[in-house]
């Protein structure tokens, strides 16, 4: 991929993914990963809330717009992602405890990438059914995950926005600097968190006006107790392929 290339569409824009179109080097998650090893800012516990939007103005002129919010636990070895849905249908299982899904809905069911030496490991969580679904690397590729644990913890590589040029955008967070790239009329700006070692915004879109992908990303004052991933006790163990036809 070149250095600034315009992002193509995706049904679901995870956190992980959307920073691998956005990196400045032509390197694949995981082969980051392998190449970079020291360097890394620390490991900084936080509850995040991110925001996503996406606009892209077609050739025939209509404007196409759409945003979603994830929330997001960051914890030493642990990042557990979950979409925050409208209230009536996050309501719907509990009002149909008897419904017996079947299909594999990576979009809305809850994420959660560990590191297992140097390797991430991803599996989804269907509270519901009360499953722990595992992906392989083979598989990655449907669900729209890069294999970088380094992309799913700090939601873009920190290497890459250090090889980014600072940019003279003034910032409002005293710890948060913007650093900016722009090739062939595309656009990318991060406001990197040196404190709590987390981008603010990463906008990346066209001076042309033509697509903009924008995430803003809220440091929570205060860490949950509650870690979901400690609470999987009698889940039944299921793979991707079993929900295959």
């Amino acid at each position: 991929m070149d250095m600034l290339e315009k992002p193509r569409v995706l049904t679901r824009c995870t956190a992980a993914f959307i920073a691998a179109w956005l990196t400045l080097l032509p390197l694949a998650g995981m082969a980051q990963d392998a190449q970079i090893k020291t360097a890394t800012p620390r490991t900084t516990d936080l509850d995040l809330t991110i925001k996503y939007f996406n606009r892209e103005l077609t050739p025939e002129g209509v404007l196409h717009e759409n945003s979603y919010e994830e929330k997001m636990l960051r914890r030493n070895g642990h990042v557990w992602t979950e979409r925050v849905l409208p209230r009536q249908m996050a309501a719907a299982d509990t009002t149909h405890p008897n419904h017996e899904h079947k299909d594999f809905n990576y979009i809305v069911l809850p994420r959660h990438v560990k590191l297992d030496g140097a390797r991430a490991v991803v599996e989804f969580i269907n509270t519901h059914d009360r499953q722990v679904i595992s992906i392989s690397p083979t598989e990655y590729e449907n669900i729209n995950f890069d294999g970088s644990w380094l992309n799913t913890y700090y939601l873009i590589n920190p290497q890459m926005v250090t090889a980014m040029p600072l940019s003279a955008r003034s910032s409002a967070v005293a710890h948060a600097r913007w650093h900016e790239a722009e090739k062939n009329g595309v656009f990318q700006r991060v406001l990197w968190d040196d404190k709590s070692n987390i981008p603010l915004v990463i906008e990346t879109g066209d001076l042309a006006g033509t697509f903009l992908q924008r995430i803003r990303v809220q440091v929570l004052p205060t860490l949950s107790q509650n870690l979901p991933w400690l609470h999987q006790q009698g889940y039944a163990q299921k793979e991707y392929s079993d929900f295959l036809d």
